[in-house]
């Protein structure tokens, strides 16, 4: 039985912009109202806009800077996409070796 017969799905991960976060933010800072009631309006977690809030207390303009989870260990994925993209290069080389020699055959 698959997975959706059994009522199971698969959430998707929701993206919210930097200036979307912010007005969270403020909304959360300048309204006499719960937290819980700011996030159902906006449609996310209440933990979520304290994350928000602990984060532009922390960085200021910094806050949201990046595209997100990074790597645990950046240089290592680096390593990985460089090593990745050397095999590419070579696999590209070696077909256009094939393609002009088949092509010679060819005439």
């Amino acid at each position: 039985m698959g997975q959706s017969q059994r009522g199971v799905t698969m959430a998707t991960r929701q993206t919210f912009s930097v200036q979307f976060k912010r007005e969270a933010v403020r909304l959360l800072d300048e309204q006499n109202k719960p937290a819980s009631e700011i996030a159902l309006d906006l449609g996310i977690r209440r933990n979520q806009l304290y994350k928000w809030r602990d984060e532009i207390r922390a960085k200021g303009e910094g806050a949201f800077d990046g595209p997100g989870r990074k790597p645990k260990n950046q240089d290592s994925e680096i390593a990985r996409l460089k090593r990745e993209l050397a095999e590419i290069k070579e696999e590209r080389d070696i077909l256009k070796k094939a393609a002009a020699y088949f092509a010679r055959e060819l005439k």
